[in-house]
């Protein structure tokens, strides 16, 4: 448990009193444009402080119910290989208590498979929203590369419904035309309404385990300038407040795990608060389908003065 972050200055819960587990994993290993993802998870959980506690869109205060943990940073060995830091990502992962909500805050994508192998080690599906395919099985020699990260999902033996993606190389094309296991929702053909709903429906739709991976490129710059690889084109924020309702409104909804990764922070901060809002949005909706809000007020905002 740590105390030097802490989300909305709240104290940190014991790992066994903590209903949401957030690892801040600033990994930054293969970028390829913009460097700067590893100084994102501290930057976002910091920005946490000018976040207010009630959360307007479900309607509750979540943190009057919930408590929070944010662990101690998942550090970097530059002398492991990049096989052996992923292995040993999972592995940290996969000892903590799993009857909570996890959160990753990256870092670069590359960290999402370890991730959901430690959280869904059986095959489930996997909620990619990226601007990018991220599908080669290897790239710049590697293929722990943040550009490979559904290559390595996909070994794992899961489904991934992908959406906003308008970036993709030939190679992960054809992958996408011969493997079923593929959903793919371009970010172009999601401007036509009868698309978006089509695609809000594959959400809310989802069965079995489901685990849901951000990269903060799938937004539109506009809204999130600062990305390592940004593209023009994707979505808006009350876009991703439909998907967060699409998913959760399933109320028995298996979410083994999330992650909201490659956020470069910029100085304007609208990134970081964007992505911080993001949490608390993620948060709010997962608390409220879970039934919280009849839970007794024991949450960590009960105990601050936050007035």
């Amino acid at each position: 448990m740590s105390d030097s972050l802490q989300f909305l200055a709240m104290p940190n819960a014991p790992l066994d009193e903590a209903d949401i587990l957030l690892l801040p994993i600033p990994l930054e290993r293969t970028v390829s444009f913009k460097p700067g993802t590893a100084e994102a998870p501290r930057a976002i959980v910091e920005t946490t402080d000018q976040l207010e506690f009630y959360e307007e869109d479900a309607g509750w205060s979540p943190f009057k119910h919930l408590k929070i943990s944010v662990l101690p940073e998942f550090a970097d060995d530059k002398t492991e290989t990049d096989a052996d830091l992923h292995a040993r990502l999972a592995r940290h992962v996969a000892a903590l208590p799993t009857n909570n909500l996890f959160i990753g805050v990256g870092g670069e994508h590359s960290l999402t498979p370890a991730l959901v192998e430690s959280r869904m080690p059986e095959p489930g599906t996997v909620l990619f929203l990226d601007a990018h395919g991220d599908m080669r099985s290897s790239y710049e020699g590697s293929k722990y590369s943040h550009a490979c990260p559904v290559n390595r999902l996909l070994a794992q033996g899961h489904k991934i419904v992908m959406a906003g993606i308008r970036s993709v190389y030939e190679s992960e094309v054809e992958l996408v035309e011969k493997e079923p296991r593929i959903t793919l929702f371009l970010d172009w053909d999601l401007r036509g309404k009868g698309q978006w709903e089509s695609f809000l429906q594959k959400v809310n739709s989802l069965e079995g385990p489901v685990y849901l991976s951000i990269d903060m490129d799938v937004f539109n710059p506009a809204v999130v300038p600062g990305v390592g690889t940004p593209q023009p084109g994707g979505f808006f924020w009350y876009q991703m407040i439909e998907v967060l309702e699409a998913l959760f409104s399933r109320k028995k909804i298996d979410l083994r795990g999330v992650d909201v990764v490659e956020l470069v922070p910029e100085p304007s901060r609208v990134s970081e608060m964007t992505a911080a809002k993001l949490l608390l949005k993620i948060i709010s909706f997962w608390g409220a389908a879970n039934g919280y809000q009849s839970q007794p007020q024991t949450g960590g905002q009960m105990q601050i003065d936050y007035e």
